[in-house]
């Protein structure tokens, strides 16, 4: 459903604002009016990383007036490949400089304040008021969790986007929508009690374009919010899986609602059951080595650099995804860094017809359980 808009438009434009934003203003639906909109919004962007940098560079684009850009870190050389408001001269400066250098180069109109602060559950709220909408850009589900709750006190329209490795999902919380709207917070699509905590993308990767895809979304939803054009992704979750060039929507509820989702309220039909991959611990896999087992590494070259367990094959993840049929193992342990990487290739290993389990934790588990052995 539309909503209304969340923000009352200025008098007028400036003639150089006007020229600048002609594209938008000719939109059927948007026009002039929403236009002026964007131009008395305030947009707070928590993270200046890989989701938070094309957010900022579209809606400074786009003409929001105010951007509050908040992140505590400083630019690395490895972020460059995502972090796409950023350049080589920026390493080593604050991330919130970059967001205050690109909003000028694209829309003088546009005000950042720049924010170099850790967000925390002590000062959210105060950093985040007065914002119409919050971004979420954030990497960890502790300060993804900080944010939510500050929002959802505050009443404030929640974007929020994930993207680990090949996939993505982009959404929005409120916890006062409009009248005839139900309220959907983070906790509905993520209870407290399940385990959240994904791997970090210097763990398992990401890929730097849909990084660049999913910033834009979250940038159109809080366009859409703003200016009340077009139906927000409230009570919906866009799931993308990037290697399949596949988007999915998937309804959500609160939790408190009663009853299960139908497949025909989800429109997809339930998952057909598949075994389990069998999980091992390190003894375990050790003595699965001993017994024959061919243990498959399949972390990437940089990562192997820096130690392996004795014995491993080497074949990155992309290689066996490829073609399962080049491992001619009968039984395979699977190794990666953390364990989520192994998962994928012991699925597909499986689906080839090769009897695979993985090596639960990873090579980070091998090494804790070798130290305490030591120990």
């Amino acid at each position: 459903m539309a909503f209304p808009p969340l923000v009352d438009p200025v008098a007028e434009l400036s003639d150089a604002e006007r020229t600048r934003t002609a594209r938008h203003r000719v939109l059927a639906g948007f026009g002039d009016i929403a236009q002026r909109r964007l131009a008395a919004a305030h947009v707070a962007v928590v993270g200046a990383g890989g989701l938070g940098s094309p957010a900022v560079l579209a809606l400074a684009a786009a003409g929001v007036g105010t951007l509050t850009v908040i992140d505590d870190d400083i630019v690395e050389a490895s972020n460059l490949q995502r972090q796409i408001m950023h350049r080589v001269d920026d390493v080593g400066s604050p991330k919130t400089d970059s967001a205050v250098r690109v909003a000028a180069d694209l829309s003088p109109a546009t005000v950042v304040r720049a924010v170099r602060e850790r967000l925390t559950a002590d000062n959210a709220r105060d950093l985040l008021v007065g914002a119409h909408v919050v971004i979420d850009g954030t990497d960890t589900f502790q300060t993804r969790e900080i944010v939510a709750t500050a929002t959802e006190e505050l009443g404030t329209p929640l974007v929020w986007g994930v993207v680990q490795e090949f996939h993505a999902q982009v959404t929005v919380f409120w916890s006062s929508p409009p009248p005839g709207a139900t309220p959907v917070l983070l906790s509905d699509l993520y209870p407290p009690d399940a385990g959240r905590e994904a791997p970090s993308c210097a763990a398992v990767g990401v890929l730097g374009a849909l990084c660049l895809q999913i910033g834009a979304l979250l940038a159109t939803e809080a366009i859409k919010l703003l200016t009340g054009v077009g139906e927000p992704l409230l009570g919906r979750v866009l799931v993308i899986d990037a290697l399949r060039a596949r988007t999915d929507e998937v309804p959500l509820r609160p939790a408190t609602a009663e009853g299960p989702l139908r497949p025909a309220e989800t429109g997809t039909a339930p998952a057909d059951p598949s075994p389990a991959i069998p999980q091992l611990t390190p003894a375990e896999a050790l003595a699965a080595q001993r017994s024959g087992a061919v243990l498959l590494d399949v972390r990437e070259p940089f990562e192997t650099e820096r130690g392996v367990i004795p014995g491993s094959i080497l074949t990155p993840l992309g290689e066996v995804l490829a073609d399962p049929r080049r491992v001619t193992a009968e039984q395979v342990v699977v190794v990666c860094q953390v364990g989520l990487r192994a998962q994928r290739a012991a699925a597909a290993l499986r689906a080839a017809g090769i009897e695979a389990s993985v090596l639960a934790g990873g090579i980070d588990a091998w090494n804790r359980d070798r130290a305490a052995v030591r120990a």
